[in-house]
């Protein structure tokens, strides 16, 4: 399984955007939005956009290290 930690405002395409973009593309890979927006709104529209998590900045390490060693498992 590959990941993707993608940041929800960067300048020119936000993060919903590419997301948006890359599973209308069809990638197979694990989406995660890691923000500092952390409201549920932003949640929701992580979700929407089709992002399979979220966490928010500052990210905690035994979080990434879960989803790394989830990868991990399933290649």
């Amino acid at each position: 399984m590959q990941i993707v930690l993608l940041d929800l405002m960067m300048p020119g395409m936000d993060g919903y955007e590419v997301a948006r973009r890359i599973r209308r593309e069809g990638w197979d890979i694990t989406l995660v939005a890691l923000s500092g927006w952390a409201q549920d709104e932003h949640r929701r529209g992580a979700e929407e956009a089709g992002f399979d998590r979220h966490l928010t900045k500052p990210a905690d390490i035994a979080a990434l290290e879960a989803l790394l060693d989830q990868s991990r498992s399933v290649q």
